[in-house]
């Protein structure tokens, strides 16, 4: 199998591609520009959910579904956010077809056109917003903190898996607050969640900052965000929080009485991540021989593969396999035992070292006789042999080692791809040889960001919350510049 692998080296793009199909995480579909999530890859998609949903219901939140129709006029309300992403509006005309007189299948009915047109949700602020009108009314239903799962669609031209889907999966979270100061507040906070889960579940370290008036979200007073740096030296979005003000509340007329018993309108927040955490996660860990996973996001964290020659070693082996099995399941580690009898050894090891599966035990006659196993680890390809007797302990050791492991790596990588620049010309070459995260000042204009994106397609990818002052002069323009800003190409 790895011998048929493009390297990272060769073709980035395609060495990204390959491990999305060979590694059985999704494929494409018949509907353009959407895929399917397959089921190893939904097991990991389940595992982000899970961990994400009791890091939000910790903090307060609660779960409830609104629909996939928005109504157009309800788009209208808001028109920074209708402009924002009226060119990705998936939109429903009709509700019914019928059958061809040619007899050639079905087509539309021209009859059953919708009064109003309807919209597939890109992103649900609007629906949200004209419900939480029917739930607000003084400050006693304050604050309303609630998050959806669910999936949404954007008509994107180019797609790639996990990463530009016109469908993906994702959780909005949409609060509403009586002041500015709490909905700020929880902006924060959700970024700082966000944060500690790419960092402690994904291994992924991430850099938290302000997002500039370009690149905001559509309806935003202000955008947060973690940027996160892949291999190939691009930077990829892996998150981010919105403090609405009281745009949408003003849209949408959602007052609340308040304590001195005046009507206000209600502050807001909205934030979310994706399946593009799929894509994060492929692209920070993973080598030329195929997908890496972190422990605390895979699937199952230990595979066992007996090797056997007819059915008496496979009984003797299959007995010692399954009592190791259940050792590391009551130290709560998840386990699979790989007794499929329809591929060999060899070709396991391939499949499974290709699929990310952090810990591999290979389980022999002669190991039965010496209470022994060996183990190999993904991450550095590693193998030991080790007593059974010590096995739990040390498995469970071993996957905190990778997993810190993995995040030193890439926290490594990430240091090693980040310059500075103070001229144009560093600039432009740091860019062109190097790629990364590039910190340089910028004169604060949308004229000057909008030109730097042009001629070089680097994108400001925030303003760190940790930055420093420092007075300077913009790269592009030579005017003055109060802080540095982290510039890179990304996807």
């Amino acid at each position: 199998m790895s011998k048929e692998n493009v390297t990272r080296e060769e073709n980035y793009s395609q060495w990204y591609n390959d491990i999305v199909i060979k590694a059985d995480l999704a494929e494409t579909s018949a509907v353009r520009g959407c895929m399917v999530i397959k089921p190893y890859g939904y097991a990991i998609w389940e595992k982000i959910q899970r961990q994400l949903d009791d890091m939000f219901k910790e903090t307060g939140h609660v779960n409830a579904y609104f629909p996939l129709f928005i109504p157009k006029s309800f788009l209208s309300k808001e028109a920074a956010h209708i402009e924002g992403f009226a060119k990705e509006c998936a939109v429903v005309t009709h509700y019914r077809l019928k059958t061809d007189e040619s007899g050639k299948g079905v087509i539309v009915d021209p009859e059953a056109k919708l009064e109003e047109e309807l919209i597939i949700r890109p992103t649900s602020e609007t629906i949200i917003w004209n419900t939480y009108k029917g739930w607000i009314q003084s400050y006693r239903d304050l604050p309303l903190l609630v998050n959806q799962w669910a999936n949404v669609v954007r008509w994107e031209m180019r797609t790639r898996l996990f990463l530009r889907t016109a469908e993906f999966l994702w959780q909005e979270g949409h609060t509403a607050h009586a002041t500015s100061e709490e909905a700020i507040e929880e902006t924060l906070k959700m970024l700082n969640v966000y944060s500690e889960f790419a960092e402690e579940y994904m291994a992924m370290p991430v850099i938290k900052g302000v997002k500039t008036a370009n690149e905001r979200f559509a309806g935003a007073v202000d955008t947060y965000c973690i940027e996160a740096l892949m291999q190939d030296g691009k930077a990829l979005q892996a998150g981010t929080s919105h403090f609405l003000g009281q745009n949408f509340a003003k849209a949408f007329d959602v007052k609340f009485t308040g304590k001195d018993g005046k009507l206000d309108y209600v502050w807001a927040t909205s934030w979310g991540v994706s399946t593009r955490l799929m894509g994060a996660l492929i692209m920070m860990h993973s080598d030329d021989k195929g997908l890496v996973l972190p422990p605390k996001l895979a699937p199952f964290q230990v595979v066992i593969v007996p090797i056997y020659r007819g059915d008496e070693e496979l009984n003797l082996v299959s007995e010692f396999s399954l009592k190791i099995q259940k050792e590391l399941k009551r130290k709560g580690i998840s386990v699979k035992f790989d007794n499929r009898d329809t591929y060999k050894p060899g070709y396991k090891f391939a499949e499974h070292e290709y699929r990310g599966v952090p810990v591999r035990i290979a389980v022999g006659p002669r190991d039965v006789a010496n209470s022994t196993v060996e183990v190999a680890r993904r991450d550095t390809l590693e193998k030991e042999v080790l007593q059974v007797i010590d096995l739990p302990e040390k498995i469970s050791h071993l996957l905190e080692q990778i997993q810190k492991n993995l995040y030193d790596r890439a926290l490594e990588r990430r240091e090693q791809n980040t310059n500075q620049a103070d001229s144009w010309e560093e600039f432009c070459e740091l860019l062109d040889n190097k790629g990364g995260f590039i910190y340089a000042h910028w004169d604060g204009t949308s004229e000057t960001e909008e030109k730097i994106k042009e001629l070089t397609k680097a994108t400001i990818r925030c303003i760190p919350l940790n930055n420093k002052k420092e007075s300077g002069l913009c790269v592009y323009s030579g005017k003055p510049s109060a802080e540095r800003v982290l510039f890179a190409r990304a996807y």
